[in-house]
């Protein structure tokens, strides 16, 4: 009788123990969940800061060289080299005036299931 219920208690200790191991297990994902959302996060916001940036650095080096008067022009940069997923960048140069030119830039990008997008005007200084 004596070797049953020690049986039973060392079987109820390992049920206990697995329980508050899947507990902490539990808690330990949703951390990682937390991590993994916030790291995607941090990763297509610098994606957005570059995909901006090399537009503008495009726009500025091209509208010093072009013909004043092929403007306003849409053209759609090549991204594959940024090894982005799924990236779309459109740049589009409005007709030069007063030293400045307006540029709209438009962008969509994604990681997992999101897909952000961005589209915002600037102006550049060029000068005469």
């Amino acid at each position: 009788m004596k070797q049953i219920r020690q049986n039973g208690f060392a079987l109820i200790l390992v049920i206990v123990v697995m329980a508050l191991i899947s507990v902490v297990v539990f808690l330990l994902t949703e951390d990682a969940n937390t991590v993994v959302f916030q790291s995607d996060i941090a990763y297509l916001e610098a994606v957005e800061q570059n995909l901006i940036a090399s537009s503008l650095a495009w726009a500025k080096q091209n509208v010093k060289n072009e013909n004043k008067e092929i403007f306003p022009k849409n053209i759609e940069l090549d991204v594959s080299a940024m090894n982005i997923r799924d990236a779309i960048l459109s740049v589009t140069i409005g007709a030069p005036r007063d030293n400045e030119v307006q540029v709209e830039v438009s962008a969509s990008y994604s990681r997992g299931r999101r897909t952000l997008r961005h589209n915002d005007k600037y102006k550049i200084q060029i000068s005469p």
